[in-house]
């Protein structure tokens, strides 16, 4: 009897799971065959599916609108120096952070947390005036420089809790053997907390090619990422052509996932152990 209900509840388990998957893995699916013609015909009842395989889309996209894939490239430079510079930020602070004492640094901690959870447009005043001031305007620059103050509060929370799980003697035996600070942190603590610095990277990549209030507010017209560029596709003014815009999206997904297969292992071992972050 208690074998029957254990594979009761691990089949209910499965079920559960497989639903989860099933609804964040549908709308992905559906808009794989929007970009190939297979669409629902809504004037039929009920609605039939019209198969018309056809990859003209995908052409339009990378050769009728070479535009797009300069917003593709765009996007990339931004992600690119995005995480790398608020990663760097996020690394040097967390481990200053995490090997000081004083009172009260479990507060300033968590005002990391807080700082990363506050909605994108409580950063977009302050930050707009700043680039307008450093004439950054409709620059590349300006937006990574601008979605990098937006993202360092969350790389510097999530990499405390690796560095204060990292053993100090490690770095204690490194520092009486003669290495600098900078030699320590290289040879010691990088390579014990890799897994979370990779991790965390592809997190602020991720979070940044989806950005899309920074770049239209700091960068449009002239300078365009690929969440503006989708914006064009469902204005009132431009006829919405779903199996283009669909194809479009697909291609603006084809550098994540590739970052994220390339990472996927770095991905798998990372956790947030809140349990760090209590001291």
């Amino acid at each position: 009897m208690s074998r029957l209900g254990s594979h009761f509840r691990i089949s209910r388990r499965g079920m559960f799971l497989a639903i989860v998957v099933l609804a964040c893995v549908l709308p992905l699916l559906w808009t794989l065959l929007a970009s190939v013609q297979i669409l629902p015909d809504a004037i039929h009842t009920p609605p039939q599916w019209e198969f018309e395989l056809s990859l003209d889309q995908y052409l339009e996209v990378g050769i009728v609108q070479p535009d797009f894939m300069l917003k593709v490239f765009t996007s990339l430079l931004v992600a690119t120096g995005t995480t790398l510079l608020a990663t760097t930020i996020g690394f040097f602070a967390a481990y200053s952070l995490a090997r000081s004492r004083f009172r009260g640094r479990a507060s300033v901690v968590q005002s990391f947390l807080v700082l990363a959870c506050l909605p994108v447009i409580s950063y977009l005043i302050p930050l707009s005036k700043l680039m307008d001031t450093l004439r950054l305007t409709d620059t590349i620059t300006g937006i990574v420089l601008a979605e990098t103050a937006l993202y360092s509060p969350l790389a510097v929370y999530v990499l405390f809790g690796y560095f204060h799980s990292i053993s100090i003697e490690m770095e204690e035996s490194a520092r009486l053997e003669g290495a600098s600070l900078l030699r320590t942190l290289r040879s010691v603590v990088l390579p014990a907390c890799l897994t979370g610095v990779v991790a965390t990277a592809i997190i602020l990549f991720v979070l940044s090619w989806n950005q899309l209030l920074i770049p239209l507010r700091i960068a449009t017209p002239h300078v365009n990422t690929i969440p503006t560029a989708m914006i064009d596709f469902f204005t009132f003014e431009r006829e919405l052509d779903w199996p283009t815009a669909a194809a479009a999206l697909i291609v603006s997904l084809l550098p994540i996932a590739l970052v994220v297969a390339l990472a996927h292992r770095a991905l798998e071992q990372f956790s947030l152990d809140i349990s760090h972050h209590k001291t």
